[in-house]
């Protein structure tokens, strides 16, 4: 598929961009790495060595999902005013086909939903600035006919590599970032010390799932704190983590929060919002998402003092979609 755009693996330098953002940019950029038409960013990390990295992690078979249920009493509550939480329609109900034979009867069901609804992971199309996407594809590739002509759900990767369970929280002895500091911003000295005590060392391809206990309040019913934050106040990656992302090649970064990045952001006119957003999907091409529920597996990495485990997710691959619902389950 031919696209106009702009010149992959050159800088384009946008003049809305915060400078502070785009020094960072300019350091990070993955465009044209693995080609002018490449639409998968990093999961070109995913590769047969990432695989079996993560297959190394398996010692006792247990699996936990970190999934969050797919119902009315999901994570949104109007912000976005266009997202919305799964509504169940079923279709048939203990019904035969009289043009069947035998005595079976069956039941049918359709979902209406945000792509994002719930625990996802985010497309290359996702977000933009400056009119372009990953590795300088029109921002106008996504249109309200068809959704993403590129770098659509349909292109995202099924995961199979190291996951790396990074619990700042536990590791500050207190249970969640949010007890610390509401905004809690974490850097790449944050993921280093995480690493570190973990005895681990980043691995290109590895995955790096970032709990930082937001979605207790989901599983406590304060669904517009989880989702609203404190005074718009939340805890996750920040500006000066996305460096260390870029130098590892993690193939993808995923939390349990509904805002994904820290906020508030680092500009104190907010010019920076999404920052993060911006360079992991538009410059570096990272799988990124949010609303993983990492609670029970953080829970039992503490038990058997390891944190890293095999992840396995394959994204739902809705052809066109910005984001993809997925199920993802890891195994100790």
């Amino acid at each position: 598929m031919t696209v106009p755009r702009g010149a992959a693996g050159q800088s384009v330098r946008s003049p809305t961009l915060p400078p502070h953002v785009e020094e960072v940019r300019a350091r990070v950029s993955n465009w044209g790495r693995w080609g002018d038409d490449d639409q998968r960013g990093c999961a070109n990390l995913l590769d047969e060595a990432a695989a079996r990295r993560g297959t190394a992690c398996v010692r006792t078979g247990e699996r936990i999902s970190l999934a969050l249920p797919l119902g009315p009493d999901g994570p949104q509550v109007g912000q976005p005013a266009h997202r919305s939480n799964p509504v169940l329609e079923p279709l048939v109900v203990n019904q035969r086909d009289p043009h069947a034979p035998g005595v079976w009867a069956a039941s049918d069901d359709a979902v209406h939903m945000a792509t994002c609804a719930g625990t996802h992971v985010d497309t290359l199309a996702h977000v933009s600035y400056d009119g372009l996407i990953w590795n300088g594809f029109p921002a106008s590739s996504v249109s309200p006919e068809t959704g993403a002509s590129v770098c659509g759900a349909e292109t995202l990767t099924p995961i199979m590599t190291r996951g790396v369970v990074v619990d700042l929280g536990r590791l500050r002895g207190v249970e969640a970032l949010d007890e610390i500091d509401p905004g809690y911003a974490v850097t790449g000295d944050d993921l280093d010390e995480a690493y570190a005590a973990a005895g681990l060392r980043p691995e290109p391809g590895d995955v790096v799932l970032l709990r930082t206990g937001s979605v207790r309040h989901l599983h406590a019913g304060r669904r517009e704190l989880y989702t609203l934050g404190d005074r718009y106040r939340f805890p996750g990656p920040s500006l000066g983590s996305v460096e260390w992302v870029r130098r590892h090649d993690l193939a993808g970064l995923f939390t349990d929060t509904y805002a994904y990045e820290a906020f508030p952001p680092p500009s104190e006119d907010w010019s920076d919002t999404l920052c993060v957003h911006m360079l992991h999907l538009r410059d570096i091409g990272l799988l990124q998402g949010q609303n993983w529920d990492l609670e029970a597996l953080s829970a039992r990495c503490a038990e058997e003092a390891r944190w890293d485990v095999l992840l396995v997710a394959t994204p739902e691959p809705i052809v066109g979609a910005t984001s993809a619902p997925v199920s993802p389950v890891a195994v100790l």
